[in-house]
């Protein structure tokens, strides 16, 4: 990626970590590869885009980047030389691409160079260059980032390579695999593999940083009595006191049944919903006719919403 990345995510360079997120999801989803079959425009673009958030949503990266060190594609920025430096280097080979900055691409450099050198020009052998970063796209499921798992892709080569989704993984993230890209030039070291991670939506769980959200439906009785009751979680099913008098809308913490973090679990919330029954039979009917009598109350406000 040769672009400034603050340019392709739309951002300004001193935006806040949660504003570069934010711009990286609207453009991902717009220029996903899944949403556009066959259309290779929207493809590099989703390249560009994700090598972009994978450089500024690092801070010790992005500071790299802002200070000079390293360029938008992660390499390391060569620092000035003069011809003095490389006449008195091992062998007196050029070994930098430094002072080569204005004549464009790097790689179109590099090919002139080897062409010259096919005509029996000046050798170009001593220059070494890292390799390219290849971008891939792996699709896992909820449990699968949050408790971790073994995946394998295949490289458009046919060779296959085995990826670990590290425990706590989050949706938008980007797994980088050293030495896995393109090959480098005249002994240079090889580019990353860059593997951008989705997450598939659960039909129970959502997540919250590292907290997970689970909606539980209960029971009248429950909700009135009290009750103990099953509630699912990432590691199975566990028991859980419903309180007496319990409304929708309450919530219940289980610590450290979250995702996992840098020290410990999160949290599950389990937000409780009370669920009448499908049909009110006659004898609830009549109980109910007779409790308003004398247990009416206001839940509404005097304006008619609380």
């Amino acid at each position: 990626m040769s672009q400034d990345p603050y340019a392709v995510l739309g951002v300004a360079k001193d935006a806040a970590q949660d504003q570069i997120r934010k711009a990286y999801r609207a453009l991902a989803k717009k220029y996903h590869p899944d949403l556009n079959p066959g259309d290779a425009a929207a493809a590099d673009r989703f390249k560009e885009i994700a090598a972009a958030y994978d450089l500024l949503s690092d801070p010790e990266k992005r500071g790299r980047f802002d200070r000079g060190e390293i360029d938008a594609s992660g390499a390391e920025r060569p620092q000035q030389r003069y011809y003095r430096d490389f006449a008195e280097g091992d062998g007196g080979a050029y070994q930098s691409s430094a002072g080569y900055e204005d004549f464009g691409d790097v790689s179109d450099l590099f090919a002139d160079l080897m062409r010259r050198r096919g005509r029996g020009g000046p050798a170009g052998a001593g220059l070494k260059m890292r390799g390219q970063d290849d971008l891939y796209h792996l699709e896992v499921d909820f449990l699968e980032a949050v408790l971790g798992a073994k995946k394998r892709i295949t490289l458009p080569d046919g060779q296959d390579l085995d990826v670990t989704i590290p425990e706590g993984m989050a949706d938008g993230q980007t797994l980088r695999l050293r030495g896995k890209g393109q090959p480098g030039y005249g002994g240079g070291p090889p580019g990353d593999a860059l593997i951008q991670v989705s997450v598939r939506p659960h039909p129970q769980f959502q997540r919250r940083d590292d907290d997970i959200l689970i909606e539980l439906p209960i029971t009248l009785d429950e909700a009135i009595l009290g009750a103990k009751v099953q509630v699912p979680t990432l590691t199975g099913r566990v028991s859980v006191t419903v309180p007496k008098g319990a409304d929708s809308g309450k919530v219940l913490r289980l610590r450290g049944k979250g995702v996992k973090r840098a020290h410990g679990h999160g949290d599950q919330l389990v937000t409780l919903r009370v669920v009448l029954p499908s049909t009110v039979d006659p004898e609830l009917e009549a109980f109910m006719k007779e409790w308003r009598k004398t247990h009416a109350y206001e839940v509404r406000g005097a304006g008619g919403v609380r």
